[in-house]
């Protein structure tokens, strides 16, 4: 933001560069005087009083293309405002579906942990009616206790997520906040050839381009017009007389104007002029390259991050149906264990895939989201 306001400010000063000038003088010139008046022939008095106001203009063809330049360099900032906003725009996403995801995880931990504390009284239970051994009563303890530190992790984990984005929201730090958990309601994937489109017009890299290679085409003209005259023009109005009067001793009158008018003629500068052209021109090349560049960037982004979109997507309804067989199968596991046909390595190893596949699930709505978050710095929409 702020060098988009630099920008626009260079281009008010050449703007201004290009009107004319408004100054006030006064002056007073002392000039020694000898036997025939004053000793410096070039002045006009002994005493010369100098009070005037002074239009002035000056236009050459430099001035008017290095004002263009700082239109199309003043667009330009502001398209690199843009690709700025859509980042911390993706950043700010990012973050706040992180700390979804591991509040999501925390939840999930807190179940697993649920789920081992149940199958521990289970055991036991089994174990005083001489239906289990009492290393099935270790096992489940084991998976107990690491399931509490999986719990205590998640927690922390929550936290810092939810640290790292206050730091995005709040310009102070220690503020108390809540986020909507919308993290399963991500819109559904538009299809590839209208977010096509929609990065063709709203890419703000492809802009920034453009507008770069406009003004060092500007920069080329401006370079050319020192080969061309100058025309410089003072108009002035005032008294400029041996006595600070608007009347003269003599009854003449002190206050007038005058015009001055130069045309300067560029004739030998030691090539410079050429120098600077053939700087504008490579400078344009590289522009012009750039913008190549960032066109085919653009498409292969594009591509690229729509695929990524498009698989996380396709993904997520894989990953919804493996927690929901990952449950069943505990169900069943651990009711098979109290008939007395399953092992409690079974019921430990069937926690463990529901708790994985719980996981799983977050990440995957995760991927979704921020990968929309990433196409729409390209797309705007």
């Amino acid at each position: 933001m702020t060098q988009a306001a630099l920008a626009h400010e260079d281009k008010r000063q050449a703007r201004a560069a290009l009107l004319p000038t408004l100054t006030f003088l006064n002056a007073y010139l002392y000039t020694q005087p000898n036997s025939t008046g004053f000793i410096f022939i070039a002045n006009n008095a002994v005493n010369e009083y100098v009070t005037q106001g002074s239009v002035h203009e000056s236009l050459s063809f430099s001035s008017g293309g290095a004002y263009k330049q700082t239109v199309a360099l003043e667009a330009a900032a502001k398209a690199r405002q843009e690709i700025a906003q859509r980042g911390l725009d993706a950043a700010v996403t990012e973050a706040y579906y992180a700390l979804l995801t591991a509040q999501h995880k925390a939840v999930s931990a807190e179940r697993s942990l649920g789920e081992a504390r149940q199958f521990v009284e289970l055991t036991r239970k089994q174990e005083s009616g001489g239906e289990a051994a009492h290393a099935d009563v270790i096992k489940a303890e084991l998976t107990e206790a690491q399931r509490e530190r999986d719990l205590s992790n998640a927690r922390l984990m929550a936290e810092k997520a939810k640290i790292a984005l206050s730091i995005f929201l709040f310009p102070d730090y220690g503020h108390e906040y809540e986020v909507v958990d919308d993290l399963d309601q991500a819109p559904r994937l538009a299809a590839f050839d209208e977010v096509s489109a929609m990065a063709g017009r709203n890419n703000p890299d492809i802009r920034a381009a453009e507008a770069a290679l406009k003004a060092e085409k500007y920069g080329v003209s401006a370079a050319r017009g020192g080969y061309l005259p100058s025309l410089n023009v003072d108009y002035f109005y005032g008294i400029d007389a041996p006595n600070f009067a608007v009347t003269g001793p003599l009854g003449q009158n002190n206050l007038g104007s005058s015009v001055l008018a130069s045309i300067s003629l560029p004739l030998w500068n030691w090539k410079a002029t050429a120098s600077r052209v053939e700087q504008a021109k490579l400078r344009e090349a590289q522009a012009r390259r750039e913008l190549s560049l960032t066109q085919r960037q653009l498409l292969g982004s594009l591509d690229a991050y729509y695929k990524e979109a498009q698989t996380a997507y396709s993904q997520v309804d894989s990953l919804k149906h493996s927690l929901d067989l990952a449950t069943e199968s505990l169900r069943l596991t651990v009711l098979r264990y109290e008939g007395g046909e399953a092992t409690a390595l079974e019921v430990t190893d069937a926690q463990g895939t529901l708790a994985t596949a719980r996981d799983a699930y977050a990440d995957g709505l995760n991927r979704y989201q921020v990968a929309l978050a990433v196409l729409r710095t390209l797309t705007g929409g």
